[in-house]
């Protein structure tokens, strides 16, 4: 990963987490953008990536109760800045952050490159589970 890039979980602007989320196409998230932006200003954590021009490149976000359970809701990054280790590190500042709570969970799409990324995290999909399978429930509307 680049050295220009830094993390934090300070403020950002709506306009650029609009553009953020643009630039990798999750339509189904900013046709509501105004939605978009409540469900990220009230998830529970905030990481953020920038580059060294301050440009937000990334963010990951955290609905939790700090307790029992950490659904990892989003992790981004901008296309020009994949395949650097930036999706990595903002995974790793989300691991760090949760470390006490018993489950972490997210859901994603049915590609191989995140399959990959998501198992080399150390996150085992539902199915693979040992010594017996879980069963992960969910319901779009």
């Amino acid at each position: 990963m680049s050295g220009f890039i830094t993390f934090t979980s300070s403020e950002f602007s709506d306009a650029e987490v609009l553009s953020l989320y643009e630039s990798v196409g999750w339509s189904a998230y900013t046709r509501d953008r105004e939605l978009l932006i409540r469900a990220i200003r009230s998830s529970s954590f905030v990481v953020t990536a920038r580059n060294d021009g301050g440009g937000l490149v990334g963010l990951a976000r955290v609905v939790s109760d700090d307790a029992t359970i950490c659904f990892l809701q989003d992790i981004l990054v901008r296309p020009a800045f994949q395949k650097e280790g930036v999706g990595r590190a903002l995974l790793e500042h989300v691991l760090a952050r949760y470390q006490h709570v018993r489950q972490t969970v997210l859901i994603t799409d049915d590609e191989p490159g995140q399959r990959a990324f998501y198992e080399a995290m150390g996150f085992t999909e539902g199915s693979n589970f040992s010594p017996a399978p879980i069963r992960v429930f969910a319901q779009f509307r």
